[in-house]
């Protein structure tokens, strides 16, 4: 029997959002790339908790307990890298200062969330399958589009809940559910 409509789980993340400016100059690098290298389109953001199946309703219960009381952070690029998979391409490595991996770590509190491996901040530029060479060529690229993409500093000013279908590599049904406002730091 089918579950009514509001019990029915989905998958959810929790991003952090970079300021409009920001996300202006990251979008625009991201779009080079894509350009070149192909992917999905997607909203530049920091995962502060990765993906978890839940119903919508406590998703957002649990997203705004988290929420509260936090306050806005500071995330600081450490380099252009690459991954092993599709969702972590190619992307900034941001340092894991204090107060990047404690907002992390407080959110995945309040969802129940347990990684099976330590949290690596990062802000995905491209997401593909692409070959070790042609990371190579996108992380050069990432370079080359924004010459300063290594230093950027990033104001989290608000927590974004996405629902994140992970099976969807489209990402067309990929949809912000709510967002929050981060106190100033």
């Amino acid at each position: 029997m089918e579950a009514a409509g509001n019990d029915k789980k989905h998958v959810y993340s929790v991003w952090g959002a970079p300021p409009n400016d920001v996300r202006d100059r990251l979008k625009k690098l991201m779009d080079g790339l894509r350009s070149e290298f192909g992917g999905p389109e997607f909203q530049p953001h920091v995962t502060v908790v990765g993906a978890i199946t839940l119903t919508e309703q406590d998703a957002l219960s649990k997203f705004n307990s988290a929420c509260e009381g936090l306050k806005g952070y500071l995330a600081t690029v450490d380099r252009v890298a690459a991954g092993t998979f599709f969702y972590q391409c190619v992307y900034l490595l941001l340092h894991p200062t204090s107060e990047v991996v404690e907002a992390s770590s407080h959110c995945s509190g309040h969802f129940g969330y347990k990684s099976s491996t330590p949290y690596m901040p990062h802000l995905s530029l491209l997401y593909g399958d692409l070959t070790d060479e042609e990371k190579k060529k996108a992380q050069e690229k990432a370079v080359q589009l924004d010459d300063s993409i290594n230093s950027l500093s990033l104001e989290i000013s608000s927590l974004e809940l996405w629902k994140t279908d992970t099976e969807d590599n489209s990402l067309k049904s990929w949809e912000k559910i709510s967002e929050f406002n981060l106190s100033p730091n």
